[in-house]
C-alpha cells in the first residue's frame, strides 16, 4: 500500500514555481514602460504650448540669439599673461612702506601676448617703477588701484614699442610706424595687492 500511495502522490502536477516570477516580471516591466511614455508625452505636450503662445517673431529672435551665444569666436577670446609678483618699496616719506603686487595682463590678440614674453624684462621693469613711484595712500583706495592699472598698461605699451601720447592719456596710442589708436593691453587685473 505504501507504493501506491507514493505513486499517487508522485503523478499529481505541481505547479511551476518559475511560471508565477515571470509572470509578475513581464507585469512590473509593462508598468515601467507605460510609466516612462506617459512621462515623455507629458513633457512634450506640456512643451509645446509654451512655443504656441510666443509670437513667431520672438521664437525666431530666441533662436537668433542661442545660435550667436554658441558661435565661438577665436578673436574676441582674450589671452591672459601673469606677471611674476612684484614686491616694491614705495614712496612714503614718513615710514618705509612696500607694497607686495601681483598682475595679469589681458590681451585681446594673442600675437601680442606671445610677443611680451619676449619683452618681459622691459615690461617687469616698467612695471616695477610704476608702482615704485607711488605712495601707500595713493594706492589705498580703488581710484588709486585703477590710476595704477591705467599706469600699468600704458607702460606695457611703451615696452612692447608703442608710442603712448605726451600727456599719457589711455587709449591714445599708436604703434610705431602705424595707426593704432588702442593699448595693446585690454585690461589689467591684480590677483594680489597688500601694502604694509
Amino acid at each position: 500500500m505504501s507504493t501506491a500511495t507514493a505513486t499517487a502522490v508522485d503523478a499529481t502536477p505541481v505547479p511551476a514555481k518559475g511560471s508565477k516570477k515571470k509572470l509578475i516580471i513581464f507585469a512590473a516591466a509593462a508598468v515601467l514602460l507605460l510609466a516612462v511614455a506617459g512621462g515623455g508625452a507629458v513633457l512634450l505636450l506640456k512643451k509645446k504650448p509654451a512655443h504656441d503662445a510666443e509670437g513667431d517673431g520672438e521664437v525666431a529672435a530666441e533662436s537668433a540669439k542661442a545660435a550667436k551665444a554658441a558661435k565661438h569666436d577665436d578673436k574676441g577670446t582674450p589671452t591672459f599673461v601673469p606677471l611674476d609678483q612684484f614686491t616694491v618699496n614705495l614712496a612714503d616719506r614718513e615710514a618705509e612702506r612696500y607694497a607686495q603686487v601681483a598682475v595679469t595682463l589681458e590681451f585681446e590678440d594673442a600675437k601680442i601676448a606671445e610677443k611680451v614674453k619676449t619683452y618681459m624684462p622691459a615690461i617687469r621693469n616698467n612695471v616695477l617703477l610704476a608702482i615704485a613711484d607711488k605712495t601707500a595712500a595713493q594706492l589705498m583706495d580703488r581710484e588709486g588701484k585703477q590710476r595704477l592699472a591705467d599706469e600699468i598698461r600704458r607702460e606695457t605699451a611703451r615696452a612692447l614699442g608703442y608710442e603712448v601720447d605726451g600727456d599719457g592719456a589711455a587709449g591714445k596710442t599708436r604703434k610705431k610706424g602705424s595707426k593704432d589708436d588702442e593699448l595693446p593691453v585690454r585690461a589689467v587685473h591684480f590677483s594680489n595687492f597688500i601694502i604694509q
